[in-house]
This record gives structure tokens, sequence and C-alpha cells, in this order.
């Protein structure tokens, strides 16, 4: 049964371009719409037993949102340069806001790094980038904004239909009201952000009431974020990234659009980067170009926590801002800690 207990969510909004509206307009065919919304409730009653008619009644309620499908073809991490991507969350007051929460939370997130070997800093940086430290929730019904990428946005339907068929059993399994939902118009869940697939595998009981709640409880949103990053391999205390230089009559290859561990330490310096690491040579590593400004190019080696990241989004831009805010959190939070604040 799908549930429809009376609680709302609260949901984590993802970055919305100011011109995003303009853009111009998908095409919605409705015959396609309804031709793939009956064979996925052909497949999910088929495989996992919903009552037909009961699935039926709920994504009819759901509505095909043209504003969606625009926000889906410019999201930020690839239409905005990264001077301007980094300013959005390299800021004094995300900084401030971020040491607040560290102190508010510091013996979960003790106890979260102990449990899973995660660093405290990443953790509070990706709450604060992906909610401001849920101050920022969003406000899109996350069953429209399914739908719609599931039966309107052939791009990566399937990729949707796996997360509508996955928010459907959260809500089986939760008792989380599908109806009531609003949050990102990809479909993301709670104050960490979680894709409906990936709550159901990597969300956590953080205190041991028995539930999974990533939208009111601290506890549980802290240890699935931890977790996430360790079940993605997460190194304790590894490096993450370094600014690396290369000569000004350089003629070696330009770094591609990947995010995959492609080189080495020793591969990337025998090509002339020159960058300072502890790691050995045959620790995988790769480059990343990133716009410095209009008119330069700054270049990073990322190291196997840099892809961890990308795990949790799959955008170096994404990745190199959590972690510059990491490192800006936690210098911050250790001085006030010295100066007793």
């Amino acid at each position: 049964m799908i549930a429809t207990n009376p609680r709302r969510m609260l949901w984590a909004a993802l970055l919305v371009l100011p011109n995003a509206a303009t853009h111009a307009q998908i095409e919605i065919d409705e015959n396609s719409v309804a031709e793939a919304r009956r064979d996925f409730i052909d497949r999910v009653v088929a495989e996992h037993g919903f009552e037909r008619g009961e699935v039926t009644e709920v994504l009819e309620r759901a509505t095909i949102s043209q504003r969606v499908l625009e926000l889906i073809s410019r999201p930020a991490e690839r239409v905005v340069p990264w001077y301007e991507y980094r300013d959005i969350f390299l800021n004094e007051s995300r900084i401030e806001a971020g040491v607040r929460f560290w102190q508010d939370n510091a013996p979960v997130l003790a106890i979260m790094e102990e449990n899973h070997g995660v660093d405290p800093a990443i953790i509070v940086a990706t709450i604060g980038i992906e909610t401001l430290f849920g101050q920022r929730m969003g406000g899109i019904p996350v069953l429209d904004a399914l739908s719609t990428l599931a039966f309107a946005y052939p791009p990566r339907s399937a990729f949707f239909s796996g997360e509508l068929e996955s928010l459907l059993l959260l809500s089986r399994e939760e008792g989380a009201d599908v109806l009531e939902a609003s949050g990102s118009y990809a479909g993301a869940l709670g104050a960490g952000q979680f894709i409906p697939s990936s709550y159901r595998a990597y969300a956590v009981d953080g205190n041991g009431d028995g539930r999974r709640d990533l939208w009111n409880d601290w506890d549980d949103v802290l240890a699935s974020v931890a977790n996430y990053y360790a079940v993605h391999d997460w190194h304790p205390g590894g490096p993450v990234a370094v600014e690396a230089t290369r000569p000004s009559d350089w003629s070696g290859p330009e770094p591609g659009g990947g995010l995959d561990l492609d080189a080495t330490v020793g591969s990337l310096r025998a090509l002339g980067y020159r960058f300072e690491t502890d790691l050995p040579d045959d620790a995988p590593a790769r480059v990343f170009a990133m716009e410095r400004d209009e008119d330069s190019t700054e270049y990073w080696v990322g190291f196997n926590n840099f892809y961890v990241i990308t795990r949790y989004n799959r955008s170096s831009k994404y990745a190199l801002a959590a972690h510059q805010l990491s490192l800006a959190i936690l210098s911050a939070y250790e001085a006030s800690a010295e100066s007793g604040q």
C-alpha cells in the first residue's frame, strides 16, 4: 500500500538558475506521456505487487511540469562557470552558518566520525551546500518532478522511472506520503538531498528509534550522509584535491570532462603537472580544469576522496566547492574553539 499519512515532508532545493524559466520550452507529447505512464504502472504492479487502482490514482494526481523540464535541461553544475559557482557557496554567511551547525551537532558528528570514518567537515559542508543546513527545503512536488522526468523527458526517462519506482517503494516502506512531498526538480529528498534509490540504499537510523527520517531528525541525516560517503570508500583523513600548475609552454593533453580517476600521481607529474601531496606515485588521480575567471584557467588534482564526493553529486564543480567549503568551515570552527566562542 502507498502511504497517505498527513505528515508533510520538507525537502531541499537544488540551485535554480535565474534565467531557466526563459529557456526554450521542451515539447510535451501527451500521448507518449500516457503510454509511458501505463507501461510504468504495468511494471510496478507486476514486480512489486502494488494495487493497480491505487498507483493509477496517485500518478493521475501528478502534473507534468514544464518548469521541471526547463530546470533539468540547464543544471547549474553544467552551465555556470566555476568562478561563479564557487561564489554561491564560498561566502562568509554560509561558513558562519556551518560553524554554528557544527557547534550544535558536535557530539553527533564526533560519533559519526568514529563509526563511519568520515571527516565531520565534509558532512557539514555537504549539508551546507545542499540545503543551507536545512533552511532551504524547496517547493516542487516530488511526485510531479519524477513523473515529469520519467514520462516526458526521454533522455533520462529510464533513470527517473527507476527513481519514481523507488519513491513508491519508499512510501510503502517508510510510511511517507508521496502526495505531500515537495523538494527539488530532480526528486531529491530531505536535508541531505538523497534521491529515492539512495534513500532506500544508504539512509540509516542514527538514533535507534526505528525510523529513517531525513527531514526532521538530524541524527538520521548526519548518520546517513556519513554512511553514504563511507560506503563509497571515503578514506579517513585522506586528501581531497590540491591545486596544480603546469609549464607555460604546455604541450600535453588537456583535461577531459570525465570524473573517473584515470591517471596517477606519478603519471600526472611525468606530464609536467606540479602539485604537493604525500600520496605515492601509484595513487589514483585526475586533473580538473576550472575557470578561474573569464580569461584564465586553474588546475586541480583530485584524489580518491574527491571522486567519492562526485558519487554524491556527479560534478567536479560540486566536489571542489564541497572540499573548499569544508576547509573554510573547519578553519573557522577551530578558530572559534580556540577563542572560546
